[in-house]
């Protein structure tokens, strides 16, 4: 498991006739950290979803690694080293946890599950439990777990906080951190907490109305009131 770059150009995308996304541009190094933010309904899950083959692009390039993803459908995307956990999670309700996770597995043997129970030993405790008796935190856990185990170079996670416990957001955010550390993988990340997606990332970018509307080092956002309270909706970081 290697990380890879994602180089993005004038991806403009949507669904059906709908135009979400217009002129996306932005790249992101091997193996660094990109959060993704703007405020509800200015492209931010649309991105992730066009990044990863589900809906309408209109025009625009996606390289992963280097190579052109552009013409590839989501199950190719995601052979190429694309993994993409959505803010719907998408768990399998009549399976067990531990069925959930092999489905991740590809091609890898079963002893890789152990790989998502050092993660989130959670996981282990509720193996047996289907995915309908888990919690949301739980939930999300598994579907992050399940995600990694296919082992991608690039890693879209979609609002993975959304309605949690903060005990489990810190649970989550640490593992994150460690995989992005280990270099094991280059992450983006969409996420409504603002404080803890500036505390995570290296690079920052800001939708408005699926333009790119602000770039740069979380720093730099955090001291720029302006952008916090018109671009973010929000008068300050907690």
């Amino acid at each position: 498991m290697t990380a890879a770059s994602l180089e993005i150009t004038g991806l403009s995308a949507g669904y059906g006739q709908t135009r979400v996304l217009e002129e996306i541009a932005f790249s992101v190094e091997a193996g660094s950290r990109l959060a993704v933010l703007g405020r509800n309904g200015m492209g931010k899950s649309t991105l992730f979803a066009t990044l990863a083959g589900q809906t309408r692009r209109y025009g625009g390039e996606i390289r992963l690694g280097g190579q052109d993803i552009t013409g590839l459908d989501s199950s190719s995307r995601a052979l190429k080293g694309l993994g993409y956990v959505p803010q719907s999670r998408d768990v399998f309700p009549t399976l067990t946890v531990e069925e959930n996770l092999f489905v991740g597995l590809k091609d890898r043997p079963r002893s890789a599950l152990e790989e998502a129970y050092a993660m989130f030993p959670r996981l282990k405790e509720r193996r047996r439990n289907l995915g309908s008796q888990l919690s949301g935190g739980e939930q999300q856990m598994l579907s992050t777990a399940r995600t990694i185990l296919g082992r991608p170079s690039v890693l879209l996670l979609d609002e993975p906080l959304e309605g949690l416990a903060p005990v489990i957001c810190e649970e989550l955010m640490a593992a994150f951190g460690k995989l992005a550390a280990e270099g094991a993988m280059t992450i983006l990340l969409v996420e409504q907490r603002i404080q803890s997606a500036l505390d995570f990332a290296e690079q920052v970018i800001v939708l408005e109305r699926g333009r790119i509307v602000w770039s740069g080092t979380p720093a730099a956002l955090a001291a720029d009131e302006h952008a916090i309270e018109t671009l973010l909706g929000v008068g300050g970081l907690h």
